[in-house]
């Protein structure tokens, strides 16, 4: 059986949807604690932070935080997020249900492989009835943050390594790469194409999914 590891934001989930809103509320929060400059944030310039895992994000977005605001501003983007997937705001990509419907009807394996936290996969899984499709979930908070590459290492031992990995940030691809794996990029979601060049075959919208495993298994 073949394995398909998801990821989850930008590439299932339009994940800005919920995120951006998310994320101006924290940084009106640095504002007012005089951390930050006022400024507004355009939904562009938002996005490339989505897929990173909220501790790498911080990390890289305002190094300089102190931990224990790092902390805080991640819980803000966490709780705004869930009361938007509450207020059913959050939103998969069109024609994902069905797709995934169709791969799990094919007899392939469905893998949730995210860089988000427990209260978050589990958001997505009762929102989305996510375990209709999916096999197993994995999420970076599970690993003590640490990245998918070594996540996809408890992956391969429980599954084997017939694997295709299925993506949008270069986290994603970086699993493939190291494990010689067949990856999918996607360029609907939230990476550049640089990210994507080490991608088997890319696609621009979540229907072209079937098409490309077939392509590649």
């Amino acid at each position: 059986m073949t394995n398909l590891i998801f990821d989850f934001d930008g590439t299932l989930h339009n994940t800005i949807k919920i995120y951006a809103p998310a994320f101006r509320k924290a940084y009106l929060y640095l504002v007012e604690q005089k951390l930050a400059s006022s400024r507004q944030w355009t939904e562009e310039e938002i996005r490339q932070w989505i897929g990173y895992s909220s501790k790498d994000m911080w990390n890289k977005f305002m190094p300089g935080l102190s931990e224990q605001q790092k902390e805080k501003c991640s819980q803000i983007i966490g709780c705004e997020m869930l009361t938007a997937f509450d207020a059913g705001q959050a939103q998969l990509f069109a024609g994902v249900p069905l797709m995934l419907a169709d791969l799990k009807d094919q007899g392939y394996r469905l893998i949730f492989l995210s860089n988000c936290k427990i209260a978050y996969m589990q958001a997505c899984q009762k929102t989305f009835s996510l375990p209709t499709y999916f096999a197993d979930f994995y999420c970076t908070e599970q690993f003590g943050f640490a990245p998918k590459v070594e996540i996809y290492k408890d992956i391969a031992d429980k599954y084997g390594d017939k694997n295709i990995v299925i993506g949008d940030r270069y986290a994603d691809m970086e699993v493939a790469i190291i494990n010689q794996l067949p990856a999918i990029g996607c360029r609907y979601g939230y990476g550049n194409d640089q990210e994507l060049t080490c991608a088997t075959i890319t696609i621009d919208t979540p229907k072209q999914i079937i098409i490309a495993i077939k392509q590649i298994s």
